[in-house]
């Protein structure tokens, strides 16, 4: 019990103290507008990260391609890179290119294009897919090797095609899986800090900056709500989907004397 009182609840009670000590009528404006940029940009990243994850791990189970492989490892090694490598690697070149297209947009047109890549929503959620692609991914591979190739050969067998088995057959069966990939990288997205705070706009808050950003001039009683709604957020999905595959077991078993019955 000690991780668990030393790590979660002692922090816990000092968080609801400090919102309680400032009080729901001095919340800063500033926190809405960074709850409301968590919750768009994880929201935007998750079902990216969770469909080009799906198809990697698809493509990975119908052919044994080396280039396939290779390209699903190759997607898996975001997660390895820091937070504040990842921001400089995507800082550097985006901001070169946005450059070379603001000259020649001055030269052909005599206008500024301004900043289109580097330091826009664009390179956060690029950044997020690249970090937590690796999430989704390992998730939803997991899934399809749960499920038996004597299924795809017996819709095989039906008529089905490759892209029918994936829509009729595979589909169905990931939902779950698809939706637990969809929370991870969400959650992971909405406590992201190294990258936020290289790649972000001017002036863009989130959750994660915002307690950084108040923790830093040691307003720790103002951070105390950003730091809650990051707990909520990362506590909330999980509670909900422990209760949903918990849940399953018991419907199943609920089914057979009615099945039996049939």
């Amino acid at each position: 019990a000690l991780p668990v009182l030393f790590g979660f609840v002692v922090p816990l009670a000092v968080l609801i103290d400090n919102a309680v000590t400032i009080g729901l009528d001095d919340i800063r404006p500033s926190f809405f507008a960074a709850l409301r940029h968590s919750l768009t940009l994880a929201a935007i990243a998750a079902p990216l990260a969770v469909a080009i994850g799906f198809l990697l791990a698809y493509a990975q189970r119908i052919s044994s391609n080396t280039n396939v492989r290779a390209t699903v490892r190759l997607a898996a090694l975001g997660y390895a890179i820091p937070g504040t490598v990842l921001g400089l690697g995507l800082l550097t070149p985006l901001a070169g290119f946005d450059a070379y297209l603001n000259s020649w947009s001055r030269y052909l047109f005599g206008l500024s294009s301004g900043q289109i890549f580097a330091g826009t929503i664009f390179t956060l959620v690029l950044a997020y897919l690249i970090r937590y692609l690796a999430v989704a991914l390992g998730a939803i591979d997991a899934g399809f090797q749960r499920i038996s190739p004597n299924l795809d050969a017996a819709a095989r067998t039906q008529g089905e095609t490759t892209l029918t088995i994936l829509w009729r057959v595979h589909l169905p069966i990931l939902i779950p899986v698809l939706g637990a990939a969809g929370l991870m990288v969400f959650v992971d997205t909405m406590k992201e800090l190294p990258a936020t705070l290289l790649l972000r706009p001017f002036n863009f808050e989130t959750l994660a900056t915002e307690v950084y950003n108040r923790a830093s001039l040691a307003e720790f009683e103002e951070a105390s709500f950003s730091a809650l709604a990051i707990l909520v957020a990362g506590l909330a999905p999980v509670l909900l989907l422990h209760r949903t595959m918990a849940g399953r077991p018991e419907r199943r078993r609920n089914r057979r004397p009615k099945d039996s019955a049939a």
